[in-house]
């Protein structure tokens, strides 16, 4: 078989429970559901970071983010195993967002059409990319924090707003409906790698109204949320709830009381855009088989990482609950895969990268702490996954109780490590899956405490001596 095209594509903050397919139905997803149904589903896929630019600098580089030095939002990133594709004959193109700093680095495409963050404050505020270009050409002026901040109800809308301008310039629609007139519009690529990245779910959560109506009129799970939890977590996530009741990130202002019904809302007008997002992907693909590519093609969905929307009464990213560190992940690829296959193994996102040069046929650069694990799609009842996954986070403009944060997880336990903290997290997920109760300090676990912390050190040391010889210049 020739070399495949492969489609990536990749939403921001989607959380693993949003895809009807795998489990939840109170999800509309028909098209990603058509990829579950035919394709193989990761159902234990783990990012690297909590947040966006160091988890995609993680995707595209094959390492961890202690070691790239890429930690936070605006730390420069240039480099990515994109550029062994390019040099192996691959077009490469990106549409939408990648989140490299700066915001146009060629990272190894030939082409870039980016489109960043619906709401861009502090890190690239006055950076034009192509929405806003052609939304200055229809004489349209953007929804953006400084409009939603003249709401009278604001604060209590959790970043839920309506999407008011036509209904074609919102910007999921916008990343959707440029890849499919660069596809329609450009002679055929052989072989193409394209990039696919569509601003939502992230927020605000800013979906057509009539999307959302749907979500407002049914039951949406909640997980419920307890004083006794919220004691439980340690200074640093007291803080951050704090700190995020406080400064309206993202146009997101997260009281520390909300009701049912502010949560009910705010979780169907993200739902909503998850839909939308949906519908787009559809007609991708509709157009990929109309062009004559999809016979030939490996198509990825996932996304860089999840979104808490008030369980554990925390607000978006920095914290590695489940919500936060596990994503989906769907390879659809009928002529080459078995179809409907689940893998339930520990995988870390980043092994992504080694796995498409594979299928590529291009050589992985040595000494990647990412590895392949092409071997599951064709053998996947042999496939036992990582024994354990890592995440990590750096102080930031809204983490701001902790020097570093790091998770390690096994299929049982997760634990979350605080820089020269005595607290952090211990989580049963076998017995608490909602990771409600912290067994940090439960002298019943204390063995699982110091296997876990024994595992983290050996980790960063494995790190270090593995990586020696990387340097700063690849970033």
């Amino acid at each position: 078989m020739t070399r495949p095209n492969i489609i990536l594509i990749i939403t921001d903050q989607q959380r693993y429970d949003t895809i009807a397919a795998l489990g939840y139905p109170h999800v509309d997803t028909p098209h990603l559901d058509r990829l579950v149904r035919e394709g193989v589903s990761l159902e234990q896929c783990h990012v690297s970071a909590a947040s966006c630019a160091a988890a995609r600098a993680s995707l595209f580089k094959g390492y961890y983010p202690h070691t790239t030095g890429i930690l936070k939002n605006a730390d420069r990133w240039r480099r990515s195993w994109i550029e062994q594709l390019n040099d192996a004959g691959y077009y490469c193109v990106n549409i939408g967002k990648m989140h490299t700093w700066p915001y146009l680095t060629e990272l190894g495409f030939h082409e870039r059409f980016v489109v960043e963050n619906k709401d861009r404050f502090l890190e690239g505020r006055y950076f034009f990319d192509e929405w806003d270009k052609a939304l200055r050409y229809r004489g349209l002026v953007k929804q953006q924090r400084e409009q939603y901040r003249q709401l009278d109800d604001y604060d209590q809308r959790l970043g839920a707003f309506e999407w008011k301008l036509p209904e074609d310039t919102h910007p999921d629609f916008f990343v959707g409906d440029m890849a499919k007139w660069w596809l329609e519009s450009t002679p055929k690529k052989d072989p193409l790698f394209l990039q696919i990245g569509f601003p939502g779910p992230h927020p605000p959560y800013d979906p057509i109204e009539r999307y959302a109506e749907p979500y407002l009129n049914k039951e949406l799970p909640l997980i419920p949320v307890s004083q006794q939890e919220l004691d439980q977590q340690p200074p640093a996530l007291r803080e951050l709830r704090v700190h995020n009741s406080q400064i309206d990130h993202d146009s997101v202002v997260m009281p520390l009381e909300v009701s049912q019904a502010q949560r009910h809302r705010q979780r169907a007008y993200y739902l909503a855009n998850v839909t939308m997002i949906d519908q787009k992907i559809g007609e991708i693909m509709e157009t990929l088989e109309q062009r004559d590519y999809l016979d030939n093609s490996i198509v990825i969905f996932t996304s860089d990482h999840g979104d808490c929307l008030t369980d554990h009464g925390q607000s978006q990213k920095w914290t590695m609950y489940e919500q936060i560190t596990r994503v989906p992940m769907i390879v659809w690829a009928p002529n080459r895969f078995a179809a409907g296959t689940k893998l339930t193994g520990l995988v870390q996102q980043m092994d992504l990268g080694p796995t498409i040069l594979r299928w590529a046929g291009v050589e992985c650069p040595a000494g990647l702490e990412a590895i392949s694990i092409a071997d599951a799609f064709q053998n996947p009842e042999s496939f036992s996954g990582r024994p354990y996954v890592y995440c990590e986070q750096a102080k930031d403009g809204v983490l701001t109780g902790c020097e570093f944060m790091t998770m390690v997880r096994d299929q049982r336990y997760k634990l979350v490590h605080f820089l020269d903290e005595p607290n952090g997290q211990l989580f049963d997920l076998q017995n608490d899956p909602d990771e409600i109760s912290n067994r940090w300090n439960d002298d019943a676990f204390r063995d699982v405490k110091r296997r876990l912390l024994d595992e983290l050190r050996e980790w960063r040391i494995r790190s270090g001596i593995r990586t020696k010889d990387w340097c700063a210049d690849h970033r």
